[in-house]
């Protein structure tokens, strides 16, 4: 495997967090309101829909590439049973509890149900095809040929790939030792997945100390590992490594605050963007770190991330419960 460690850049005399901000973001426009609170994810699908989750309301939506509604899909949580029924003549039922979606090429839906245990697959108008059993899913990326990656808070691997046919054909990824506490440190390698155009598959590490995100080809086989060790993110990750000897010690459930809350990937060059809150991290497909950004709503309130969408021209990026807006895509520096 290839491993890029992302470093500082020499130490000025202040030596200041300052220093590693590259500029400021300031979005053009809110998108997609009023959608905001449960915000799970924002995918765009080849023939140019938007999918956007929020859990539990409104569901999943999809737009149209110009931001009209053009299907709803209701999740059943707290539903009766009469309401349900009605909701299934309508095609409209989704999940018990969205974690994650993604879309493939063929506009097939794929939903990561924590609350069932599965991933749920439709088709591109809403139809059910097929319920994939996987213990606690949490996130989902679309692969060539009807895969579907998925990660889980349970699996002894990273990542799982079932086939076109749910079938479970391989899994890979192996767990970063960050603690002699099993439950403790399978919390601290759940993470969320993204893919691009090649088949690559991308997991981005949501608790771990340094921002880390590792590479797959659809395979399994590591390519590169991108990992942000500068200077601003010392401090964060010391303090998170201290809890984990605290929580170890103490035996008591796994809590933390994420560290790395949103990735994106673009999908034709490669290029990484990682979200800690409200910095925005940009990187080549090399790994090389690009620039850092502090964002902001068109209010010049923070945006703090938990979804990215990365597009050729601009970026669609949103938090819970502040809402999801575009930015301009800057120029790669």
């Amino acid at each position: 495997m290839k491993a890029i460690a992302v470093l500082c850049l020499a130490l000025s005399a202040a030596g200041s967090v300052a220093a590693q901000v590259d500029g400021e973001l300031v979005a053009k426009r809110r998108v997609y309101a009023p959608i905001g609170p449960g915000l799970k994810a924002v995918r765009h699908g080849a023939d140019g829909k938007f999918y956007v989750l929020a859990s539990p309301n409104p569901g999943l939506i999809v737009f149209s590439a110009e931001g009209k509604k053009l299907l709803a899909m209701k999740e059943s949580a707290g539903l009766q049973p009469a309401a349900l029924e009605e909701l299934r003549k309508t095609g409209e039922v989704l999940t018990q509890f969205g974690e994650d979606c993604d879309v493939d090429a063929d506009g097939t839906i794929y939903i990561a149900d924590r609350s069932a245990d599965a991933v749920q697959v439709y088709a591109k108008e809403g139809r059910h095809l097929k319920t994939i059993p996987i213990s606690a899913p949490v996130s989902v990326a679309a692969l060539p040929d009807g895969e579907v990656a998925v990660a889980t808070f349970r699996d002894p691997s990273l990542v799982v790939v079932f086939d076109k046919n749910g079938r479970r054909v391989r899994e890979f990824g192996e767990l970063d030792t960050l603690t002699e506490r099993k439950e403790l440190n399978r919390f601290l390698n759940v993470g969320e997945l993204a893919s691009d155009d090649q088949g690559h598959l991308y997991y981005g590490f949501n608790y771990y100390p340094e921002p880390t995100v590792r590479q797959f080809d659809r395979f399994g086989y590591a390519k590169q590992e991108v990992r942000y060790t500068a200077l601003d993110a010392m401090p964060e990750a010391q303090a998170l490594r201290r809890e984990i000897e605290k929580q170890e010690r103490r035996g008591d459930p796994p809590v933390f605050k994420r560290i790395l809350t949103a990735i994106g990937v673009d999908h034709e060059s490669g290029e990484i963007w990682m979200a800690m809150g409200d910095t925005l991290l940009h990187f080549d497909k090399e790994g090389n770190r690009r620039a850092t950004y502090l964002i902001y709503t068109p209010d010049n309130a923070r945006l703090e991330a938990n979804v990215i969408l990365v597009l050729q021209d601009r970026l669609i990026i949103g938090g819970d419960p502040i809402g999801i807006y575009e930015f301009d895509r800057p120029a790669s520096r």
